[in-house]
């Protein structure tokens, strides 16, 4: 008669399920995977924001330089809200429902810098002066300004194009500031192309 050998104690199935299942799980939240879940879930910064979806106030505007009130080195912030119902971290880095009313950050805006030179004086001095080199002279150039004054604004041609210089914004204070012109007015923006710019593919026919 043969002899049994003996059995080993079976593991149930359900166990052995459960196993693989923890198995799964410490290497999808350990690998790269449950890396980019995490991250995932890290919530948005109020400034990351996508347009349309916060509302920001308009810079409060000092009387004197028409600039923000708070310019410096070219630069100023306006209080922006975010939409209601979104959620994100504020300025402070708390995590917050928004209503609508409660600050959620401040977006840098571009302003410049104003020494005290009036964009309207010095059209108006070129208009009316400049054949005496009262133009040169307001903008911080008396060399120029007194040889327009000796030679009667260059006999007329140099007054003539001094007014359309300075009315183009192209000739301005000799620091290297800018006009004082009212903010919402007729400022002149120049482009320029830098490395960052966009160049959209020419399509010809």
């Amino acid at each position: 008669m043969a002899a049994a050998w003996p059995s080993r104690p079976a593991v149930p199935e359900a166990v052995a399920a459960q196993l693989l299942g923890v198995l799964w799980f410490m290497s999808v939240s350990t690998g790269p995977w449950g890396a980019a879940a995490a991250g995932g879930e890290e919530m948005l910064k109020c400034e990351d924001l996508k347009v349309g979806q916060y509302i920001c106030k308009d810079p409060k505007i000092n009387d004197a330089t028409q600039e923000p009130v708070n310019c410096t080195n070219y630069t100023a912030d306006v209080e922006c809200f975010p939409a209601p119902n979104i959620t994100c971290k504020d300025l402070h880095g708390n995590e917050t429902h928004f209503t609508g009313k409660e600050l959620g950050f401040r977006k840098p805006i571009s302003c410049r810098n104003v020494n005290g030179y009036s964009y309207k004086v010095a059209v108006a001095l070129s208009l009316f002066l400049g054949w005496l080199g009262a133009d040169r002279f307001y903008l911080g150039y008396p060399a120029l300004g007194l040889l327009k004054f000796c030679t009667v604004g260059f006999c007329g041609i140099g007054s003539l194009i001094d007014f359309i210089l300075i009315s183009m914004q192209i000739v301005g204070p000799s620091d290297g500031s800018s006009y004082i012109i009212d903010y919402y007015g007729t400022r002149l923006t120049r482009l320029s192309i830098t490395n960052e710019t966009f160049r959209k593919t020419q399509l010809y026919p």
